[in-house]
C-alpha cells in the first residue's frame, strides 16, 4: 500500500528532521507514530502527501511514486490520501455539511466547486457519513458552534468522503479530554477497519496508541528506533524513544470500552 524508502528531510538551516526513514504500511493496517517533540512525526506524515517536500528518498502509494509527481499529478493523487488535522482545519463560517462536502472539491469542475454544487451521490454519501460519525442532527450547524470532539468528527467525515486509500492523522486527540480522545480513536480505527484503509496516526499519548493500534513506530531525532506491536513497548523501549524515565511506574490499566460519542460531546 504505502512504501517509504530512505526518506530525508533537511531544512535550509541544516537541521535534519528525518534521517533515512524507511517503512511500509499495509492495506487495512493502523499504525501510530510516537516520539518526543521534534522527532519528525508530523514532518513524516506531511512528506507523504508532500505538504512538506522531502529532501531525498522515495514514497510510493501502491504503484505510484508520489515523490516523482508534478503539481498537477500531485493534486490527483491527493484525492486518494485523506488528512485529519490537529486543529481540525474547518471553515468556521460554513455548515457541517458544507465542510464535509469540501472533501469532494478535487472531484468536481471549477464552476461546481465555485458555487459549491455537488452531485446528489456526494450529498447522499455525506449524509451517510454524518450518521456514521454521530452528527445527523448537526447538518446545518456552523463549524464555529461545535465542540472539539464534534469538530474532529467533521474532519473525519470530510477525509472519508474523498474515498481515500490512505488516511494520515496528525494529533487527533491533542485538544480533547481523555474520554473524548478514546472515543475519537475508536471511531477512526473502526472506520479504517470497515473501509480497509491504511492509517498513520501521529500521536503523543502512548497508552492511547497502545489501546487502539496494531503497530507502533517510535521516532527519535528523525530515525526509527522502534517498530513493532503495542505490547512490545517495554520500559526499556520507551527509554530508547523518549530517554530515561521511570516508565514502569507510569503503566496504567486499559479502560473498558465505551460507546462512541453522543451528539452533545
Amino acid at each position: 500500500m504505502l512504501r517509504i524508502e530512505q526518506l530525508v528531510k533537511r531544512y535550509p538551516t541544516g537541521d535534519a528532521a528525518l534521517r533515512g526513514v524507511s517503512l511500509t504500511v499495509s492495506e487495512g493496517q493502523v499504525m501510530a507514530l510516537i516520539g518526543p517533540s521534534g522527532a519528525g512525526k508530523s514532518t513524516l506524515i506531511r512528506c507523504v502527501n508532500r505538504l512538506v517536500e522531502p529532501t531525498s528518498g522515495k514514497i510510493w502509494l501502491r504503484d505510484t511514486e508520489i515523490t516523482a509527481l508534478n503539481q498537477r499529478q500531485l493534486r490527483r493523487i491527493r484525492r486518494r490520501i485523506g488528512m485529519i488535522f490537529q486543529e481540525y482545519a474547518l471553515v468556521e463560517r460554513l455548515s457541517v455539511m458544507e465542510n464535509i462536502l469540501s472533501g469532494r472539491l478535487g472531484y468536481v469542475n471549477f464552476w461546481q466547486s465555485w458555487f459549491r454544487r455537488f452531485p446528489q451521490s456526494d450529498i447522499d454519501q455525506a449524509f451517510n457519513l454524518l450518521e456514521r460519525v454521530g452528527l445527523s442532527d448537526f447538518v446545518d450547524k456552523r463549524a464555529d458552534e461545535l465542540s472539539g470532539g464534534q469538530r474532529q468528527r467533521v474532519g473525519i467525515a470530510r477525509a472519508l468522503i474523498q474515498s481515500p486509500d490512505l488516511l494520515l492523522v496528525d494529533e487527533p486527540t491533542a485538544s480533547l479530554d481523555p474520554k473524548t480522545s478514546r472515543q475519537i480513536m475508536r471511531l477512526i480505527t473502526e472506520l479504517a477497519r470497515e473501509r480497509g484503509l491504511a492509517v498513520i496516526i501521529n500521536i503523543h499519548d502512548v497508552p492511547l496508541a497502545q489501546m487502539f493500534v496494531q503497530r507502533i513506530v517510535g521516532l527519535r531525532a528523525g530515525e526509527i528506533v522502534y517498530d513493532g506491536p503495542p505490547d512490545g513497548l517495554t520500559p526499556e523501549r520507551l527509554s530508547d524513544i523518549y530517554g530515561a524515565e521511570d516508565w514502569g511506574a507510569s503503566q496504567t490499566a486499559v479502560p473498558e470500552q465505551e460507546p462512541l460519542l453522543t451528539a452533545q460531546e
